[in-house]
C-alpha cells in the first residue's frame, strides 16, 4: 500500500509485486572459502549451478579454490542412486585429498525439489568419517545473493560451542576441600572462588557476526579496543576450531544488513543478546555502531568525534565532486539503506530505496540513522519501494533523470543504452567498505562512473571546438 508523505519528514516504506533480479546465493561460496581458510565447500547441485560458480567466481590460475561440485545427474533425481553412498564418496575423496577441518554442504534448487534429506544424512556421515558437516540450503529462492552468507552462519551457529563460566572455581574448591587449612579459612577461600566464578560468567562477552577480510576485522577490532571493549570471537572465524563460544552471557552485533537470520538463530537458539546497530558503512555508520556497542556495554565512548571529523576531511574533494548530485537504487545486496543513508550524508540526493527485502527488526538501527541523518542534512526522506517491480521502477527513473542508477548487472547495459549512468550493486558486495578507513573505496565507487562521463563530456567538446580541415 502506498504511504503518504507530504511532509517529507518520515520514512515512507511501499511493496510492489516484482521479480527477484538478483545472482543465485549459492556464490557465498566465492567469499566464504576464502575467509574460513581450513574449509571445503561442496555444492550440491546441477551442471546450470556449476557453470554459473564457474563463471561468477573467475577463473583461478595460482591458487586452487577449496570448493567442488556434486553434480546431480537424472539417475540422482530419480532416485536411482543412493544419496548416502555418493555423498559418502565424494566427502572420503575430500578428506584424503585436502583433509579439511569442515565440510559445507550447500544445498541448491534442485535439493530442495526432491526433497534430499542433507540435514539427516550429514550426522550420520560426520560420525563416520570424524569431520564436521555444516547444511545450509543457499539455494535461488532467498530474496538475494547476499543471504546465502546469511544461510551458512545460521547454520554454523549450531556447530559452535557453550559458553560456561571459567573452569578455575572448581579447581580452587577441590583444592580447598584437599587442604589442611582450618575449616573458617577454607570456607572464606571456597566463597571467594565461587564468588568469582559467578563474576566471570556474568561478564558480557562481545561476540562479531559477518564476513570481512582479516585485515578490516582487525581494523574494527582496533576501533573498538581504542573504547575498552575486546572481541571475544567472530562467526565465521578464520578457522573452524576458532568458532565462538555462545550463550547467554554473550553480546553479538552483525556487520552487514543481510545476515537477519543469523541474527534470530542466535537469539532463539544459543540466547544471545542482540545489540541493534546501524551497521560500520561509512564514518558516520562506523561511529554509530561503536557508540550503540559501548552503550551496551555501560562504557562512554571517547575520541569519537575527533575520529569521524578526520575522516570527512580526507574524504572532502570526493564529496564535492558528488554534491548535489542524485543517485537511484533498483535494489540488489541488501545494502542500499546503509548505502544511501552514507550518501545523503554526502550531500547526495537520493529518490528511492528499492531493496529485494527488508527486516525492519534487524535493520531498525540503520533504520533510524537514516532518518536522523535526513532530518540533520534537511532533505526529504526517500521511499523505500520493498520487492520492486523492474517495470515500474524504470518509468520512475525516466521521469526523474537521476545522475546514477545503482543496479543489478542485469539491467546496468540496458539502462546504458538509454543514456543513464550505472553502477553495479555487485561491486559494493565485493569491494572493502566497512569502516572508518574505507569509506574512501565507497565514494571512489560512486564517483567513477560520474568521472567518466565528464572526461567523455570534456573530450567531446575538445573535439568539437577543433577546426575541420
Amino acid at each position: 500500500m502506498l504511504n503518504e508523505n507530504k511532509a517529507g519528514n518520515s520514512l515512507v516504506f511501499e511493496c510492489e509485486t516484482g521479480n527477484y533480479h538478483t545472482f543465485c546465493p549459492i556464490s557465498c561460496v566465492s567469499w566464504l572459502y576464502q575467509k574460513i581458510e581450513d574449509s571445503f565447500f561442496l555444492v550440491i547441485g546441477t551442471k546450470t549451478c556449476g557453470y554459473f560458480l564457474q563463471n561468477a567466481l573467475g577463473v583461478m590460475i595460482f591458487a586452487e579454490p577449496r570448493y567442488a561440485m556434486a553434480e546431480l545427474e537424472e539417475s540422482d533425481i530419480s532416485a536411482q542412486l543412493n544419496d548416502y553412498k555418493e555423498l559418502k564418496r565424494l566427502c572420503l575423496q575430500i578428506k584424503q585429498d585436502r583433509n579439511p577441518s569442515v565440510i559445507v554442504w550447500i544445498g541448491t534448487c534442485t535439493t530442495e525439489i526432491i526433497k534430499m534429506d542433507l540435514e539427516g544424512m550429514a550426522p550420520i556421515l560426520e560420525s563416520e568419517i570424524g569431520i564436521p558437516i555444516v547444511v545450509a540450503r543457499a539455494n535461488g529462492l532467498d530474496y538475494a545473493f547476499t543471504q546465502g552468507e546469511d544461510t551458512v552462519l545460521a547454520a554454523m551457529v549450531g556447530h559452535c560451542a557453550s559458553s560456561s563460566p571459567s573452569p578455575n572455581a572448581p579447581l580452587l574448591a577441590s583444592s580447598v576441600q584437599g587442604s589442611e587449612l582450618p575449616p573458617s579459612q577454607s570456607k572464606e577461600l571456597l566463597t571467594v572462588g565461587l564468588a568469582e566464578a559467578q563474576e566471570q560468567k556474568e561478564e558480557k562477552r562481545l561476540v562479531l557476526f559477518g564476513s570481512l577480510p582479516s585485515t578490516i576485522a582487525n581494523q574494527l577490532e582496533f576501533e573498538l579496543k581504542r573504547q575498552g571493549i575486546k572481541v571475544a570471537g567472530w562467526l565465521p572465524s578464520a578457522r573452524y576450531a576458532d568458532l565462538p563460544a555462545l550463550g547467554e552471557d554473550v553480546y553479538v552485533c552483525g556487520i552487514n544488513p543481510f545476515l537477519s537470520r543469523t541474527a534470530t538463530t542466535l537469539m532463539r537458539r544459543r540466547k544471545c543478546k542482540l545489540i541493534s546497530a546501524p551497521f560500520p558503512i561509512g564514518p558516520d555508520g562506523t561511529r554509530a555502531w561503536i557508540e550503540k556497542i559501548c552503550s551496551a556495554f555501560g562504557v562512554v565512548p571517547t575520541g569519537l568525534d575527533e575520529r569521524e571529523k578526520m575522516i570527512w576531511e580526507n574524504l572532502k574533494e570526493s564529496i564535492e565532486f558528488i554534491k548535489g548530485k542524485s543517485v537511484f537504487f533498483m535494489g540488489d545486496n541488501l545494502l542500499e539503506i546503509s548505502l544511501a543513508r552514507f550518501l545523503i550524508r554526502c550531500g547526495m540526493i537520493v529518490y528511492e530505496i528499492g531493496i529485494p527485502y527488508m527486516d525492519k527488526r534487524f535493520q531498525a538501527g540503520e533504520l533510524a540513522l537514516l532518518e536522523k541523518t535526513c532530518l540533520e542534512m534537511k532533505v526529504p526522506c526517500p521511499r523505500i519501494v520493498e520487492k520492486p517491480d523492474n517495470y515500474y521502477q524504470i518509468q520512475r527513473i525516466k521521469e526523474l533523470q537521476p545522475d546514477l542508477v545503482i543496479t543489478g548487472m542485469a539491467h546496468a547495459n540496458p539502462l546504458e543504452a538509454r543514456g543513464i549512468t550505472t553502477k553495479w550493486s555487485v561491486e559494493f558486495t565485493f569491494a572493502q567498505i566497512h569502516g572508518f578507513t574505507n569509506a574512501k573505496d565507497i565514494l571512489e565507487l560512486v564517483t567513477r562512473p560520474l568521472r567518466r562521463n565528464k572526461n567523455l563530456e570534456n573530450s567531446i567538446n575538445l573535439l568539437s571546438a577543433l577546426p575541420t580541415s
